[in-house]
């Protein structure tokens, strides 16, 4: 394949603009933020189903304490009752009023055995309350983390992504003037060798896999007409001449 010697030179412009590309996509791919929305997002998945586990429990002990004091009222209920019958006189019978005080006495002790187990859920009510007030205000605050995380994540990625739409203009304009053949070869080498598809001679040199050419071989470069299509025999690249190039 023949080029323009200046086409070639242009084919190192086309390559710095696509390896500027590269790096914007690495940047793209490896912004810190990624790894804190990644926790901040895994944070607040698990504080949201601690909540929910809380607000479950704080249900679950708030109908204990309606059944509990419900209970409580039934006991209350029927002392009143019994004590209503005694003190209307309506019990006749000794052995009926020994009874009756017998039930009184014992729903007494009841009573206080169930509000100790109201005092008791009650307690664990408050406990449940406050656990679900500091859950949903960790929750909150992930929230804001991740909020903050994901706005510097996306003002990143406006940065990036503006420079990336210059770096392709500029790419446009020098891959319009070029022959398409130079192009295709180029664009096939480049995939490739991961990204590199065009490399200057510098110094003797390949900069595109750093080894140094012997005498011979640089005779030969050099014995190969100037718009001639130089490969480095190393790693296949092509392989630009310049002025710096020693030969």
């Amino acid at each position: 394949m023949n080029a323009a010697p200046a086409d070639q030179i242009r084919l190192l412009d086309l390559q710095a603009l696509d390896s500027r590309l590269d790096q914007l996509a690495h940047r793209r791919r490896s912004l810190p933020e990624h790894a804190e929305i990644d926790k901040a997002t895994a944070d607040h998945t698990a504080l949201k189903d601690l909540v929910i586990a809380a607000q479950a429990q704080l249900g679950d002990t708030e109908r204990e304490l309606t059944k509990a004091e419900g209970d409580v009222e039934q006991v209350r209920a029927r002392t009143a009752r019994n004590q209503q019958r005694m003190d209307s006189g309506a019990v006749g019978s000794p052995r009926d009023l020994e009874n009756l005080q017998h039930e009184i006495g014992s729903l007494a002790k009841r009573q206080s055995d169930l509000e100790d187990v109201v005092l008791e859920v009650m307690e664990r009510l408050e406990s449940a309350q406050t656990r679900v007030t500091e859950l949903s205000a960790r929750l909150d605050h992930s929230t804001v983390v991740l909020k903050e995380a994901e706005e510097r994540r996306d003002a990143a990625f406006a940065e990036i992504d503006a420079d990336v739409e210059k770096v392709k203009r500029d790419r446009e304009a020098v891959a319009v003037v070029l022959p398409a053949d130079l192009i295709k070869l180029y664009t096939r080498l480049r995939e490739q060798q991961g990204g590199v598809g065009a490399a200057r001679l510098f110094q003797r040199r390949c900069e595109g896999c750093r080894v140094e050419f012997a005498a011979a071989d640089l005779n030969s470069i050099k014995a190969e007409p100037k718009d001639a299509v130089v490969r480095c025999d190393n790693c296949g690249r092509i392989l630009v001449r310049t002025a710096e190039s020693g030969v």
